[in-house]
C-alpha cells in the first residue's frame, strides 16, 4: 500500500550504533548524562537572562534565543536515540521521520543564522562603541532573532518540500540515530537528482552566506582590535568574542563537513560520528563556553540561582 506521499514505505528504522549490549547501556548512561546536563544548563542560561534586568542587552538577548534553540535542538534528537537503546527498536514512522527531519533542519540552519548575527553583534559593539545603543536596538535586535528563526524554518520547509515528494520503496533500514536528509535520499528509488540539487544549494546559502558575514565581521574586528595601543586593553576587547568564535568554529566545521557536499557522505559510516559533534556535543559545550568566560552571567547566576546560599539566614534569638 502507498501512503499519501506515494510511497510504499510507511516507517523507518533507524540503525542508530549497533553494538553489543553492555556498550549499548553504557552509550545510553553516556548520552543520558549529556541529555540532562545540556537542559540544565540551557534552562538556567534562559532564566538567568530573562530574570535578570542588566542582562536584558542585545548580546544576551541573543545568547538566550540560542540557548533556547539548543533546548529545543536536543530534544529533535537524542529522545530517539535514547529510546533507541531501550528498546533496541529503532522504529518510526514515516510521518514521524519528515517531521524530525523538518525541525532538525530548520533548527540547524536557524543557528547558522543566528550565530552569524551574534558576530554582526559584537562588530558593532567593538567598532561602533559610541554608536551602538543606536546601531542596535532593542527592536532591531528583536527583528534579528525573528529573521534568524523565520529564514531557518523556510529554508526547511523548502527543503522538505522536494524530499517529501520522493518514493521509498525499500530497504527502510536508515544508517543513522535520526532522520536526516543524506540517508534518506540514499533510500529513495525515485529520481533525486532536483532534491540533492535543492538541498545543496540551500545548504550553501544557509550555511556560507552566514559563514562570510561572520568572516566579515571578524577581519573587521581584528583590524579595530589591532589599533587599540594597548595590550590590556586589545585583550579585554577580543575576550569578548573568544566564546562566540569558539562556538563558530566547532559548529560550522562540522556541519558544512556534513551538509556543504551531501553526496560524498553516502557511502561513509562515520557521518554518524561527525552528527554527534554537533547534536549532542555542541549544545552540551555552548553553555560551558559562554558563561565560564562571561563574567556577567557567572555573577547574575550566582545572584539569581545561588544568592540564598552565599546570604544564610539571620539565627532568630
Amino acid at each position: 500500500m502507498r501512503n499519501l506521499s506515494g510511497s510504499r514505505v510507511e516507517e523507518f528504522v533507524l540503525v542508530g550504533f549497533p553494538t553489543s549490549p553492555p556498550f549499548q547501556l553504557l552509550l545510553f548512561v553516556f548520552f543520558f548524562a549529556i541529555y540532562l546536563l545540556t537542559l540544565l544548563e540551557n534552562i538556567l542560561i534562559v532564566s538567568t537572562i530573562w530574570l535578570t534586568p542588566s542582562l536584558h542587552r542585545p548580546m544576551y538577548f541573543f545568547l538566550g534565543h540560542l540557548s533556547f534553540l539548543e533546548l529545543w535542538y536536543i530534544n529533535v534528537t537524542i529522545p530517539r536515540l535514547l529510546g533507541a537503546f531501550l528498546t533496541q527498536d529503532g522504529r518510526v514512522s514515516y510521518i514521524g521521520c519528515m517531521t524530525q527531519l523538518y525541525f532538525f533542519i530548520a533548527l540547524a540552519c536557524t543557528e547558522c543564522v543566528l550565530l552569524a548575527v551574534m558576530a554582526y553583534d559584537r562588530y558593532l559593539a567593538i567598532c561602533e562603541p559610541l554608536r551602538y545603543p543606536s546601531l542596535m536596538p532593542p527592536s532591531l535586535a528583536t527583528r534579528l532573532a525573528a529573521a534568524s528563526w523565520g529564514s531557518g524554518f523556510f529554508s526547511s520547509m523548502m527543503k522538505l518540500l522536494f524530499i517529501s515528494r520522493l518514493s521509498y520503496c525499500g530497504p527502510n533500514l536508515i544508517n543513522h540515530f535520526f532522520c536526516d536528509i543524506s540517508p534518506l535520499l540514499n533510500l529513495t528509488c525515485s529520481d533525486k537528482e532536483e532534491a540533492e540539487v535543492v538541498d545543496f544549494l540551500l545548504a550553501l546559502v544557509m550555511i556560507l552566506l552566514p559563514l562570510v558575514a561572520v568572516a566579515s565581521s571578524y577581519a573587521a574586528i581584528i583590524v579595530a582590535i589591532m589599533r587599540i595601543p594597548t595590550a590590556q586593553g586589545r585583550h579585554k576587547a577580543f575576550s569578548t568574542c573568544t566564546s562566540h568564535l569558539a562556538v563558530v568554529v566547532i559548529y560550522y566545521s562540522s556541519t558544512l563537513f556534513t551538509y556543504a557536499r551531501p553526496r560524498a557522505m553516502y557511502t561513509f559510516n562515520y557521518n554518524k560520528i561527525i552528527s554527534v559533534l554537533y547534536t549532542v556535543i555542541v549544545p552540551f559545550l555552548n553553555p560551558a563556553i559562554y558563561c565560564l568566560r562571561n563574567k556577567e552571567v557567572k555573577d547574575a547566576f550566582r545572584k539569581t540561582v545561588l544568592g540564598r546560599c552565599h546570604h544564610p539566614r539571620e539565627v532568630p534569638d
